[in-house]
């Protein structure tokens, strides 16, 4: 009896679910299908850079791809120590790799890169975009540009110029410098007058010794290697001279800026970074004791460019991304963001831009910048240097002629 009254239960309990089941099934539905979302992935464009003390470059990678409904950038953060990334990029462009698609530079390598065939002509790439290369920094372009074509765009620069006591110089000598109209000759004549004013031991301080900062100094003073003697002659006037210090000749950036910075000297040739430590009141010299100039030939640039690895295998999302990074929205989020100067010319007017640098917002400083002259642009360039660097210094410390320093310099060049 209790088997048959289960039994009965069940069946009872199949029954209703069956029904439940058949009503759910011919109800029709009130509510809309819901679409479903077309999955869009991206093409993926590497970025080879190196790593930002900066929220620059963070920011301007996601600005791209929020932007962007076709690529995706990806920053590969190579070392930092710039000889390693140099060997890091070219073993992988030798090896005809495309792991990355846009690369960062110093820019003393494209001539390199050039030369080897590794980059991307980007002339064309200029044009369509509606650009002329005058629209760029004039050091930077120049530093990307080989055998006639340019192979790179500006990311950012940094550039030599000329730090003086405007405490210390007349008003009248402070105009000639800030509007550029003086010579190397002039500025001897000046160091010369203000020797010894202010409680300065010296004159003038630049990069002398024999490394890197020496090719600058030369770049500078030979007005871009198109007056090797006479340039050449004029710095050997100012190391015998009483209005440098008697070890000029290994002075470096670090021996510059102490002792312009501690009011050793009147005048000063540096990069930017030393006016933020002006700026950071450890100095005898601070900012307001400060005034800026461009060099009489125009200052040596530095810093960073941009180029397309030839062998990419997504080259249309490079020349996106390149588009950004180096046009107008990519260099405002640099500059803005991480207080770099824009190699975009147009940016030097920009409030934003302004803003965030304090340097831009100095004429003097501008014309600095906008006066930027590139070293060789050659396939050899650490060779080229390092006799540039070597002939120089023989003959500034007076232990070789100038023809000799003359001609090998000349020589090295034309190779």
């Amino acid at each position: 009896m209790k088997r048959s009254v289960s039994m009965f239960l069940i069946m009872v309990l199949v029954l209703s679910m069956l029904a439940f089941a058949g009503c759910t099934s011919k109800t029709p539905s009130t509510e809309a299908p819901a679409a479903s979302e077309p999955s869009v992935e991206k093409t993926k464009v590497k970025f080879a850079v190196q790593a930002d003390s900066t929220k620059a470059l963070e920011s301007i990678v996601t600005a791209f791809n929020q932007k962007s409904e076709q690529y995706e950038v990806e920053a590969i953060i190579l070392t930092n120590d710039s000889g390693n990334m140099h060997d890091q990029i070219v073993n992988s462009l030798s090896s005809k790799s495309g792991e990355y698609d846009v690369i960062s530079m110093d820019v003393v390598w494209a001539g390199e890169f050039a030369a080897a065939g590794y980059l991307e002509p980007l002339d064309t790439f200029i044009k369509d975009a509606g650009w002329k290369p005058a629209d760029f920094n004039a050091g930077s372009i120049s530093s990307g540009k080989y055998k006639g074509k340019h192979y790179a765009l500006p990311y950012f620069s940094d550039l030599g110029f000329l730090y003086y006591r405007k405490d210390i110089v007349s008003e009248e000598d402070a105009q000639k410098l800030a509007g550029a109209d003086y010579t190397y000759e002039d500025l001897f004549a000046m160091a010369e007058k203000y020797a010894g004013k202010g409680g300065t031991k010296y004159s003038y301080v630049y990069q002398s010794s024999q490394y890197e900062g020496l090719t600058c100094n030369v770049n500078e003073f030979t007005n871009n290697w198109t007056d090797l003697e006479n340039g050449l002659k004029m710095m050997k006037a100012f190391t015998d001279s009483k209005v440098t210090p008697d070890n000029i000749l290994v002075y470096t950036e670090g021996e510059t800026h102490n002792a312009f910075l501690n009011g050793e000297s009147v005048f000063g040739r540096n990069w930017p970074y030393m006016n933020g430590m002006a700026a950071s009141g450890d100095y005898t010299v601070g900012t307001d004791k400060i005034g800026y100039a461009a060099l009489p030939n125009g200052g040596t640039v530095g810093g960073w460019i941009l180029g397309i690895n030839v062998n990419s295998k997504n080259m249309e999302g490079a020349k996106a991304f390149l588009a950004f990074l180096a046009g107008p929205e990519g260099q405002t989020i640099n500059a803005t963001v991480g207080s770099y100067l824009p190699g975009y010319n147009a940016l030097m007017k920009d409030s934003q831009v302004l803003q965030a640098n304090a340097l831009l917002t100095d004429e003097a400083f501008q014309k600095a910048l906008q006066s930027t002259i590139a070293r060789p642009v050659v396939a050899n360039y650490s060779e080229v240097s390092d006799v540039i660097q070597l002939k120089a210094h023989e003959f500034l410390s007076g232990n070789g002629k100038l023809e000799d320093a003359v001609k090998s310099i000349q020589e090295k060049l034309q190779q």
